[in-house]
């Protein structure tokens, strides 16, 4: 007995230390795009060097958590709600990780923009900051594992791709304005990009929380019917 209550705790400690690893990844990710973004509407070279450098500890975590739940589930064979929760991590880690390669590409396109005569419109900063909110919202909903916060992300989802698209066609219009500049304006156009699929990882670890608490996947489904279902199953709640 006392065996198997050092082995179950070992296994708590175990899950523990992946959310805390998972956590901070996140938190790696998030200071990778803010300071992504703030080099790119100021201009700052070296924030914008300093953040595609820090990629190495991004990538460096990663494969610290992959061990770890390779780990988890060659030793523990997990089931059930902590079978979720492992499965639910390796989604989460390869979006956060994807996600820290997109501010690398940011920090790129905001060096490249240097020197063009172009420079970032202020959509571009009203979605850079929508989305900076996405993610850590999404990142609050994984750590407390609140539902409720994870759909309101799931259903914003739709207003930061409006932005995107808004700010394309505001983009494709300084390009015929302006063709000497339109070199730079596709660096701007690919910053959006990133941003917009920085919103959409956001998406899917929001999605991921609702599978590890609930163990319904939405990933292919209508959000708002999936909305609608949880709030059911939450109504029939004693």
């Amino acid at each position: 007995m006392a065996t198997k209550a050092h082995t179950m705790r070992r296994f708590d400690d175990e899950l523990s230390e992946l959310k805390a690893k998972v956590l901070s990844l996140g938190g790696l990710v998030e200071k990778a795009i803010a300071g992504a973004t703030q080099a790119l509407m100021t201009g700052d070279s070296a924030l914008a060097e300093r953040t595609i450098e820090r990629d190495a500890a991004v990538n460096a975590l990663e494969v610290q958590c992959d061990e770890l739940i390779r780990r988890i589930l060659v030793l523990r064979q997990p089931a059930a709600r902590d079978l979720r929760f492992i499965l639910s991590s390796v989604k989460v880690v390869t979006d956060l990780e994807r996600m820290g390669d997109l501010a690398v590409g940011i920090s790129e396109g905001a060096l490249r923009l240097q020197g063009t005569g172009i420079h970032p419109l202020g959509a571009l900063s009203n979605m850079s900051e929508a989305v900076q909110s996405q993610v850590q919202r999404a990142l609050d909903a994984l750590s407390r594992g609140d539902i409720d916060l994870a759909i309101q992300v799931i259903e914003h989802d739709a207003s930061v791709d409006e932005m995107y698209h808004s700010l394309y066609r505001e983009i494709l219009t300084y390009m015929l304005e302006n063709p000497p500049g339109i070199s730079g304006y596709i660096i701007l156009s690919n910053i959006s990009k990133n941003l917009e699929r920085i919103g959409d990882h956001a998406t899917n670890i929001c999605e991921m929380v609702i599978y590890m608490i609930r163990g319904h996947d939405i990933r292919h489904v209508d959000h708002e019917a999936a909305a609608a279902l949880l709030k059911e199953e939450e109504a029939r709640q004693p």
